[in-house]
């Protein structure tokens, strides 16, 4: 019997906002690609808003490393006008150069605001302080889906007990 999707080969994809708070958060098998996760993560994101009106549901910019740098994100992201920040992965500026003057100009990167990206690695370690999420006790997909829910309900109300002190 092999190990399910909550064992020892799982990726948790995380979206966090500004502060390093978890706002959407999509656990996988350890053998999926990271690229194709990134949409539906994004679409899980609803940031309510103060007052009237429907939550929020697409960010100003998205900031990902390298596994997520794909040609199709970034035309499906243009498209929806959110603003992409990657660094392009050597194979894919092997294979625009390999075109010649038809590979098109290599993607904007904005190296100053991809260093923001460490709040996501900030906001991993915090969940890391959870001994179960650390070591991955938990066997079965739904368990460790639900305790990275509550460590991430948990670092919500530290946050806010912090804003209000």
């Amino acid at each position: 019997m092999g190990r399910s999707r909550g064992g020892l080969t799982s990726k948790i994809h995380l979206a966090v906002d500004g502060r390093g708070l978890p706002i959407s958060i999509r656990l996988t098998p350890g053998q999926a690609g990271d690229n194709p996760q990134l949409l539906p993560l994004l679409e899980h994101i609803a940031i309510p808003r103060p007052g009237p009106g429907r939550p929020r549901k697409r960010p100003d910019n998205v900031v990902a490393d390298k596994a997520y740098s794909h040609p199709s994100t970034r035309v499906a992201l243009r498209r929806r006008g959110v603003g992409f920040t990657s660094p392009e992965r050597a194979d894919q500026i092997a294979h625009r150069h390999s075109k010649g003057s038809r590979g098109g100009r290599p993607p904007a990167f904005d190296a100053t605001l991809y260093a923001h990206r460490n709040v996501v690695e900030r906001c991993f370690n915090r969940l890391k302080q959870f001994r179960g999420l650390a070591t991955r006790y938990a066997k079965r997909a739904a368990y460790y889906q639900a305790e990275i829910t509550i460590a991430a309900t948990i670092l919500w109300l530290r946050n806010d007990l912090q804003d209000t002190a």
